[in-house]
């Protein structure tokens, strides 16, 4: 007969297996602390022993970190989903600048769309909470708190989409933003036009989802990343043009 005893269950699996889906659903982040040994096993009601077995099997595995005197982490390599010398490739060349846009859009598009659809009622509420926060730092002249707000109305987007593969890809390609290895997101908000473009941007795709407009959601989103594209396109095109006229300068000045 196919059946097997049931074996009881360690309870360091036990809490390996809820640490393991708090990382792979994106609810624990990438160099995140974990509250203190004494304080975790409370929390669990496990053992110290049990809970440091755990810790262990999950340091092994490149999952979580510990840092001398400071605790226990999660992984930062969570976030890299590219190696070091793949991404020195990508930022010297504006071919993997706008396949990144495009990637983007074709995944945020896909993203909002899910979101608007399979989001829970909470996860709309995240997402309208955090564009009121950008609204409200949209009216601040330093551009940096909007800007961290930006990524993440996006990412609680992709939270919401409830894909847990999307949810990590979009975050590993956010982390790339945030190494500055394709364009420096606060360049973008610096310009007042733009920050009041985007600023309507989100507020189109933020409407479509609490609407629960799937389509609009999805057209929101590929239109905020075209005129990203276009932004970014405009800017290569005038640094070009300002590297020429110097060359052009200097020239005159020696003849």
């Amino acid at each position: 007969m196919p059946f097997q005893r049931i074996q009881p269950e360690k309870l360091s699996h036990s809490v390996v297996k809820q640490i393991e889906l708090l990382l792979l659903r994106g609810i624990l982040r990438p160099g995140e602390r974990l509250p203190s040994e004494r304080e975790l096993a409370e929390k669990l009601g496990v053992s110290r022993p049990s809970l440091r077995e755990a810790v262990a099997d999950l340091q092994s595995r490149g999952l979580l970190t510990a840092r001398a005197g400071a605790g226990i982490y999660v992984a930062e390599l969570l976030d890299s989903a590219f190696s070091e010398s793949l991404v020195h490739l990508f930022a010297g060349h504006d071919e993997a600048l706008f396949d990144y846009i495009s990637f983007r859009r074709d995944l945020e598009a896909m993203a909002a769309e899910r979101a608007a659809r399979y989001g829970s009622d909470t996860d709309l509420k995240v997402i309208d909470t955090i564009y009121r926060k950008m609204t409200a730092a949209h009216s601040r002249p330093n551009p940096d708190e909007e800007a961290r707000l930006d990524a993440e109305f996006h990412l609680s987007i992709v939270e919401a989409s409830h894909n847990i593969i999307m949810l990590h890809i979009m975050r590993a390609m956010f982390n790339l933003l945030h190494q500055g290895v394709f364009y420096n997101r606060q360049m973008i908000f610096c310009q007042n036009a733009s920050r009041e473009d985007l600023l309507q941007q989100h507020a189109a795709i933020n409407e479509a989802l609490q609407r629960r407009d799937a389509q609009a959601a999805r057209l929101a989103a590929e239109a905020h990343l075209d005129f990203v594209e276009r932004i970014m396109s405009d800017k290569k095109r005038s640094d070009r043009n300002e590297e020429i006229a110097r060359l052009r300068f200097e020239h005159a000045q020696g003849i």
